[in-house]
């Protein structure tokens, strides 16, 4: 075999292995994908121990100090461009649900229905169990429903809210053109409950 041959494979074989050499070393242009997240104890020490009510969704729990308990169906609401949520509670012996919304901050109220109610949103004042309230809005707007709420999945609805003294409130719904739905509320101050997701 001529020398410049010899040398000419050898070369190359040099070259080959210092490509190789250097695509071993070189970091690889995939990521790597993220680790699973590890499950936690959503009761543990050191858990997040308030939340944001505006992240509130079906299967979530409530602990208001006193009392527990879990969000069964939401209601996601709008009209003109303007976005609240109702979040339907598990209770025994009545509906209630929290609504929340931002205002530009963070209003919520803690709803009882009222079925024995034959109270309908006619006027501008309503007197009710030694209370004057008063008309602060009416409208209309779409919903979506989630979980359970027993309504379809989507739909509209009709509202009418008053407001009494020491933030008394007074609401008529009406969903699908049906019949006025009263409610009693009461306002909830931001951090008056830890959320625990439900996942």
């Amino acid at each position: 075999m001529p020398v410049e041959l010899l040398l000419l494979l050898i070369i190359g074989g040099l070259i080959a292995f210092l490509i190789y050499l250097w695509r071993s070393k070189r970091p690889s242009s995939r990521s790597a994908s993220p680790p699973p997240p590890t499950p936690q104890d959503p009761f543990a020490p050191g858990h997040e121990t308030q939340g944001d009510p505006r992240t509130l969704k079906a299967g979530d729990m409530l602990d208001f100090g006193t009392e527990r308990t879990w969000i069964r169906g939401t209601l996601r609401l709008s009209e003109g461009g303007y976005t609240w949520a109702e979040h339907f509670l598990e209770v025994d012996d009545s509906k209630r649900w929290l609504s929340v919304e931002t205002d530009p901050d963070i209003q919520m109220v803690l709803w009882k229905g009222r079925p024995e109610l034959e109270l309908t949103p006619h006027s501008d004042t309503i007197d009710f169990e030694g209370v004057r309230y008063r008309l602060v809005e009416r409208g209309s707007a779409s919903y979506r429903s989630e979980g359970t709420t027993g309504l379809p999945a989507q739909g509209g609805m009709d509202y009418a809210d008053y407001k009494g003294p020491n933030d008394a409130h007074l609401a008529f719904e009406r969903f699908d053109h049906g019949r006025w739905e009263a409610a009693t509320g009461s306002t909830v101050p931001n951090g008056s409950f830890t959320i625990y997701p439900g996942g």
